[in-house]
């Protein structure tokens, strides 16, 4: 890892999570994603500390994956939304969800439901050219010249 936002090297998980952040990013967006949109909602659904909050707001915001809002004049008041770049981590987000779920998933957990079937969402990542999922066959990587 390279942990330099100017030296982004080759390996794309670094360069995602470079985008992303750390724990406390991540539920961000996962509260975006929950209809939790305002400062003060996200607050408290998190326990997060004000200026840590307003780091990681500001940080996602930079890496393109909110976009700020404003919802009042008086007093101003913003809300958070999340950009094609949010909107496509949701999926990274329910894999993260049901691999948390799988190893440390004791006691009551929240969960996803399918609106339409009724069913809990079982995320997958699979290989869209094969159709296989990911972890399931070997792979190798390709590295730039």
């Amino acid at each position: 890892m390279t942990g330099d936002r100017n030296n982004l090297g080759t390996c794309p998980v670094d360069r995602g999570l470079m985008r992303v952040g750390d724990r406390w990013s991540i539920l961000v967006l996962r509260d975006i994603e929950r209809g939790l949109t305002r400062y003060d909602q996200m607050r408290t659904s998190l326990g997060i500390a004000p200026n840590i909050l307003s780091q990681r707001l500001t940080a996602l915001t930079d890496a393109g994956l909110i976009e700020k809002r404003r919802y009042s004049q008086r007093p101003p008041r913003d809300e958070y939304l999340l950009t094609e770049a949010g909107r496509n981590f949701l999926p990274i987000l329910a894999a993260i969800g049901a691999w948390g779920r799988k190893y440390n998933g004791k006691g009551a957990l929240t969960r996803q439901i399918d609106v339409e079937t009724g069913e809990p969402v079982r995320p997958v990542v699979i290989d869209a050219n094969t159709g296989a999922p990911l972890g399931t066959r070997p792979l190798r990587f390709e590295y730039p010249d």
